[in-house]
């Protein structure tokens, strides 16, 4: 037996007794304000939410915020725009999008984050392109923390996924606060 065999098989005669994982469901606690959560830590992560009752309401609010956007592209079906396509061969073509609408599977209350996946994406690169970002969600899919959040996503197999908290930022100097310093300026969520 050589000197590796002789380390190796010390530390397989040498491991701890297994411990059983602690049960999550002490986590699970019900939450009664997700929305308010939800709203809160998006605004204080330079965020901002809209609770809205239809897709008009978005239209409207996108047509007043927006006016200057020259090109908008929206990958929801229900907020058709010059702009939507499915499918983008290359991602450079993005380079100019001013706006960028994305739907999202569901948000989580405890950081603001909302589930973004590879289907609902032409390309991957367009959350993080985009000089703006609207995202909608739906009320009834925002979840108090990260540990439904995982639970939601289980075990489903995606090609790409990715949680977007708020807009892009960094306050790397001076310890003085940029919006829009490697990705969107700007990140709206309509929540329906």
């Amino acid at each position: 037996m050589n000197s590796r065999e002789k380390i190796l098989s010390a530390v397989k005669n040498n491991q701890p007794a297994q411990n059983i994982l602690p049960e999550l469901q002490s986590f699970l606690k019900p939450d009664t304000k997700v929305l308010e959560k939800y709203i809160n830590v998006l605004t204080a992560i330079g965020g901002l939410a809209h609770v809205v009752n239809s897709y008009a309401e978005i239209d409207n609010i996108i047509g007043q915020e927006y006016k200057e956007a020259q090109r908008i592209i929206s990958l929801s079906k229900e907020l058709p725009m010059p702009g939507r396509a499915e499918k983008y061969a290359d991602p450079h073509e993005l380079e100019t999008v001013d706006l960028a609408i994305i739907n999202a599977q569901f948000g989580v209350a405890e950081n603001a984050a909302v589930w973004v996946t590879d289907d609902m994406l032409p390309q991957r690169v367009l959350p993080f392109i985009t000089q703006q970002l609207a995202v909608i969600i739906k009320r009834t899919d925002i979840v108090p923390t990260m540990h439904y959040a995982y639970e939601r996503i289980g075990n489903a197999d995606y090609g790409f996924g990715v949680f977007i908290a708020g807009p892009s930022k960094t306050a790397d100097i001076e310890q003085s606060l940029v919006l829009g310093a490697h990705g969107p300026k700007t990140m709206r969520v309509f929540i329906l």
